[in-house]
């Protein structure tokens, strides 16, 4: 059985509860203690966790590298999957190693370079890989000629920050005028252009960075690559969104270009390439450095993602990882997890129910 594998997740996404129960539910019967550490008091990465811990607030992306060695010294890590801070954790990579810990992470150039879309579409062209049509935008009127130009193509115009994950601040802009119509029914992304334009000239100096690129077209494929620290893509499986149903493929029009840039740019372990259509074509629309948020769904296709990449960082090659089936289509339902006890502030005695008034309800009687 071996020594228990010691993992550490910081800051992370609520899914990734699914990435520590794929831990756990390893082949080999290795034992896994999972530490997390969050921002959230309530996420429930924390109750998933066998050990859990706040972040520390307010600190420096350098002094935050400091917490994180110190805590991977004192707490024994095996293995390090940093989201927060990613790219500042993993300029120290020979440092967490000579503690014994092996980050999950690729190279800080490489976190770096993905931070900033716009930086990333140029490199990623420069390779050959297509990417479509984007205007970066600071000012009024760099939105309002980039708007004019994708509409006079009859595409439709949207905008998200040229740094950001998750589809935060994803708007598509109208034409429409604001009305009751954008009242009506759950919210929408569609934003009228004259109250962006306003938005932008009634900031008070608050400058924008986004991204403004035409509307992509359906299917949305997501390709989770694992990459060795020697470079070799073991694993690239696409996850294939179009509407509410859900999907697999290895079709080479996706896959090819995703391992493309996973060797280029040094994407080593655990990552993300998404892909769109524009104009009949898949082109490029993000890459995310980090384990995706819905990587467990590629246990339907037998592939348990996470344990290979902490095999790997082990020194333990699982080897190609292509999947022999790819599961039947699906779609996504959310579902309960746990959350730690509530953490009430000190109270007065007084103000302390008795063990009875909360068992009878007379909690009433006790305050």
């Amino acid at each position: 059985m071996g020594s228990p594998v010691r993992i550490w997740l910081n800051r992370t996404y609520a899914e990734n509860v699914f990435f520590i129960d794929q831990l756990r539910d390893n082949p080999h019967g290795r034992q896994v203690l999972v530490h997390a550490t969050h921002g959230d008091p309530d996420s429930p990465v924390l109750a998933a966790a066998d050990t859990a811990a706040p972040e520390p607030e307010g600190l420096s992306p350098a002094a935050y590298v400091e917490y994180a060695l110190d805590q991977c010294a004192r707490r024994a890590i095996d293995v390090f999957v940093p989201v927060l801070h990613q790219a500042a954790i993993a300029a120290h990579h020979d440092e967490f190693a000579a503690r014994g810990t092996t980050l999950l992470a690729p190279p800080a150039e490489a976190c770096t370079l993905f931070q900033d879309k716009v930086t990333a579409y140029e490199a990623v062209a420069a390779v050959g890989i297509p990417v479509p049509p984007w205007w970066r935008v600071r000012t009024e009127e760099q939105l309002v000629e980039a708007v004019d130009a994708i509409e006079a193509t009859g595409g439709k115009a949207c905008f998200k920050p040229a740094a950001g994950a998750g589809g935060v601040g994803f708007r598509i802009v109208t034409r429409a005028p604001f009305s009751l119509l954008h009242l009506g029914g759950f919210p929408s992304p569609y934003v009228p252009l004259d109250l962006v334009t306003d938005a932008l000239r009634s900031g008070g100096g608050r400058g924008v960075d986004w991204l403004v690129m035409p509307r992509l077209d359906e299917p949305e494929v997501s390709v989770d690559c694992l990459t060795g620290p020697d470079g070799e893509v073991r694993m690239a499986v696409g996850r294939t969104k179009n509407g509410r149903r859900r999907g697999f493929t290895l079709r080479p029009a996706w896959i090819e270009p995703a391992r493309l840039v996973a060797r280029t740019f040094g994407l080593r372990w655990l990552t993300n390439i998404q892909f769109r259509m524009y104009e009949g074509r898949p082109v490029l629309m993000d890459v995310n450095t980090r384990p995706a948020g819905g990587l467990h769904q590629l246990a339907q296709c037998g592939l348990n993602a996470p344990w290979a990449a902490v095999r790997l960082a082990l020194g333990d090659d699982p080897g190609d990882l292509t999947p022999g089936f790819l599961g039947a289509d699906y779609s996504v339902v959310a579902g309960p997890r746990a959350l730690r006890p509530l953490v009430v502030p000190a109270q007065r005695p007084a103000e302390v129910p008795t063990a009875r008034a909360a068992a009878t309800g007379e909690v009433g009687a006790a305050l």
